[in-house]
Order: structure tokens, then C-alpha cells, then sequence
């Protein structure tokens, strides 16, 4: 079974409020708790796991889509978890290289290289039993906006990522909105 549940849906305000999309992915053994970055209390990640059973103990992998902290403060929620990032992953004090784009964080939860927004983006792409989930920062917002990153290292970069989930996803989970359907 795998499936996909949002835990927090981000938002990025024009008076300096920001939270961070946070998924919790279930794949096979890997329970993945995806951006667990800044919420206004953190009860908003905490209870919606509880109340779909899992402990912050239970997870094993935490996926950052880049290290901006508004995606990663909430980190240290879950001890036991698997940091992985656009080119390792990290288990305490150990620094373990993965191969990048493709890498598999479960049998169903792949790590693409989408760098635009920083240099360092990662999309996680998730078959899901009901669909296929694009977990990115190559959109803010549940409409689409902005259409150009302000704060983009590369828009060229985010054009050719956003190309690329569009041909494959159903459902995009950006960093700071609810989901939005991909119609084709």
C-alpha cells in the first residue's frame, strides 16, 4: 500500500507569515514525512499524524525539498528519521551519499532533481495507490503563482522540472498550498 495524506497545507502571505506544505507518504516499510519546515504551532504536523497513527518515532525518512527553513526547522520532530536531501541522506553523524535523481526513498517514492527555486530542489515523486504525487517547490501556491519565482536561482530550470511533473503527476502538492489536479 501506498498512499499519500496531507498533513499541512502551506501558505506564503504578503505580511511575512509562512508555512510549508507538509505530506506524510506511506510506501511500503517507509513511513516519509515530507518539508516538516515552519507552521504556526506544531501541533498542525503532530496531531494530523497522530490521529493517522503515527508516532514522530515511526517515521522513518524526512525528504527536504531544499534547505531554506521554512521547509526543514521542524526536522528534529523525528528522531528516528532518515534526512534526505537533492544528494544524500543523513543518520545521525553520518553523511551518506545516494545517486541523486531516481534515488528511492520506498519502492514507490522516487527523488527527482529539480533545481530552479535553489540549486538544491528535489521533487519527490510518489505512485500512490489512488494517483501519481508530485511533492515539489517548482510551485508555490495551489493556483499556480507566482508563475515566475521570485527568489529563482534558474527559471529556465523550474520551466524545464515543472515539464517534466506535468507529464507524469495527477496530483501536485506545492510548497506552500493545497493540492491541485493535473488535467491533460
Amino acid at each position: 500500500m501506498t498512499s499519500v495524506d496531507l498533513l499541512h497545507a502551506g501558505y506564503a502571505r504578503p505580511d511575512g507569515h509562512v508555512g510549508s506544505s507538509v505530506v506524510l507518504v506511506r510506501d511500503g516499510d517507509a513511513l516519509i514525512v515530507a518539508d516538516p519546515g515552519m507552521v504556526a504551532r506544531r501541533s498542525l504536523i503532530l496531531d494530523p499524524l497522530a490521529t493517522l497513527g503515527v508516532a514522530p518515532g515511526d517515521v522513518t525518512h524526512v525528504f527536504l525539498s531544499h534547505h531554506h527553513p521554512d521547509h526543514t526547522v521542524n526536522i528534529a520532530l523525528f528522531p528516528n528519521a532518515e534526512v534526505v536531501d537533492f544528494w544524500a541522506r543523513y543518520r545521525d553523524d553520518l553523511w551518506l551519499d545516494h545517486e541523486g535523481d531516481g534515488y528511492r526513498l520506498g519502492p514507490n517514492s522516487e527523488l527527482w532533481s529539480t533545481p530552479g527555486h535553489t540549486e538544491e530542489d528535489a521533487t519527490l515523486v510518489v505512485t500512490a495507490d489512488d494517483a501519481v504525487y508530485a511533492l515539489t517547490h517548482l510551485w508555490w501556491r495551489e493556483d499556480r503563482t507566482p508563475e515566475v519565482d521570485p527568489l529563482a536561482s534558474d527559471q529556465a530550470a523550474i520551466e524545464r522540472g515543472r515539464t517534466r511533473v506535468l507529464m507524469v503527476a495527477d496530483i501536485v502538492i506545492p510548497g506552500h498550498g493545497a493540492p491541485f489536479q493535473v488535467r491533460r
